[in-house]
């Protein structure tokens, strides 16, 4: 038991030390893992190496690969500006339009899939004047709305594992508790990031003077070869995500982009060489450090052991809000299905007591453990920062990283008092 409470110790030093001494996280993280690994774990180098998310890496590379593409060739432009004139001065609308648009791709098989709209809204949030974190938020809680419908990956690993375990877990039920959780998100969101802020920036709406630090590019013929070819990739790769989810078959996003990109860098080879230069490095090894440690931390049984320790609480309302802030907590830097399969059963001694209700637990489980997903060390909150603007990045990171602790917080204690605490009378 030593080993894995000095390790998590260690894995909350390592985030201190980075913040005050202004180290990148991700490297000085992947350093730290790569030490725990071998003095306290005792796992060879080749195992904690090979922890390092390669998944994430491609989806994140790809993603901002191919749509670099479509901005330097002047896609990206012209599809905001068609955007833009038929919302026209309406501005407001455009979360709940993306909110929408994410979240009906994200219910078709994977909650990742919604993650396509992400590199269109995050720029047409910057042109309308828009803050940025309110388009993020915007995303971020349509993927975790639309990813816990029946038909898609969160709600099937959630009731799937509920009912295996004897649990009566309605899948609509969870679906429209995370619905309503999600839209509550964008609400607060709204008066947080957006407001007055809305109406004022209209200054920045087509047909008035571009910001000066604005570098996407304006082209003459919005609609040329390049373009049109770009529209079908685009369209393509909706297709392709849509198809594979209906199928049952996991869609890699990351590959799909990463072909795509390859295809459109032939068509145009001077906008494949701008794009390089777009590719979010820092953000891969932010997302890559932190994964590489938290496998660590599975491999020691650390969350297994903090799983225990929450279930021997005795009170069984403080017990389910300490399983559900572990699940936000682990889940803001790790695959949040995984949690979702671990945890539940973590949860199953606390519904056999018959104090809670197993379908009011489970549903304030999983959907805790999806909120924190804009978090910008898992893989949502990471595209979502990759698809901003260069100067938008560092402030949307921090933005992210506090609203994904809150959602930590108070996400638990929100759903626990309206679902589980309720259900026990």
């Amino acid at each position: 038991m030593t080993a894995p409470l000095l390790a998590l110790g260690i894995f909350v030093a390592v985030f201190a030390i980075a913040s005050m001494r202004q180290v990148h996280l991700g490297i000085l993280m992947f350093a730290a893992a790569c030490g725990v690994g071998l003095s306290l774990a005792g796992m060879p180098l080749r195992d904690i190496v090979g922890g390092f998310p390669l998944s994430i890496m491609m989806l994140l590379v790809g993603v901002t690969y191919f749509f670099a593409i479509a901005q330097a060739n002047g896609t990206v432009d012209a599809l905001i500006k068609g955007v833009l004139s038929r919302v026209g001065h309406n501005t407001s609308i455009l979360p709940f339009v993306f909110f929408a648009l994410a979240g009906g791709v994200a219910s078709m098989g994977s909650g990742m899939a919604g993650l396509v709209v992400a590199p269109i809204g995050l720029p047409i949030a910057r042109r309308s004047g828009m803050d940025p974190m309110l388009m993020a938020l915007a995303i971020g809680c349509g993927i975790s709305a639309g990813a816990f419908a029946p038909t898609s990956l969160f709600g099937i690993v959630s009731y799937g594992t509920a009912r295996q375990a004897n649990i009566d877990l309605n899948p609509l039920v969870l679906f429209g508790v995370a619905v309503a959780a999600n839209v509550g998100l964008l609400i607060a969101a709204l008066f947080i990031f957006g407001g007055r802020s809305l109406r004022v920036r209209r200054a920045h709406l087509p047909g008035s003077p571009a910001r000066p630090d604005d570098a996407s590019p304006v082209v003459n013929a919005p609609f040329g070869l390049y373009q049109l070819a770009t529209i079908a990739c685009m369209i393509g790769l909706i297709v392709a995500v849509l198809t594979c989810a209906m199928n049952g078959i996991e869609p890699d996003i990351g590959v799909m982009t990463f072909a795509l990109g390859a295809l459109l860098a032939l068509v145009d080879p001077a906008s494949g060489k701008v794009a390089l230069s777009k590719i979010d490095w820092s953000t891969v090894l932010l997302v890559g450090g932190i994964v590489t440690f938290v496998g660590v931390l599975q491999t020691m049984g650390a969350v297994d052991l903090l799983g225990e320790l929450a279930s021997t609480v005795s009170t069984p309302i403080v017990s389910a809000l300490v399983i559900c802030t572990l699940g936000a907590l682990v889940s803001a830097f790790a695959s949040t299905t995984g949690i979702l399969a671990a945890l539940v059963p973590l949860a199953l001694p606390l519904v056999a007591s018959g104090h809670v209700a197993g379908w009011a637990l489970i549903s304030a489980l999983a959907v805790c453990a999806s909120i924190v997903d804009v978090s910008p060390y898992s893989t949502v909150g990471a595209t979502l920062i990759a698809s901003a603007h260069e100067e938008e990045r560092v402030r949307m990171t921090s933005l992210l990283t506090r609203w994904g602790m809150c959602m930590v917080v108070l996400g638990p204690v929100v759903l626990v008092g309206t679902l589980v605490l309720p259900s026990r009378f």
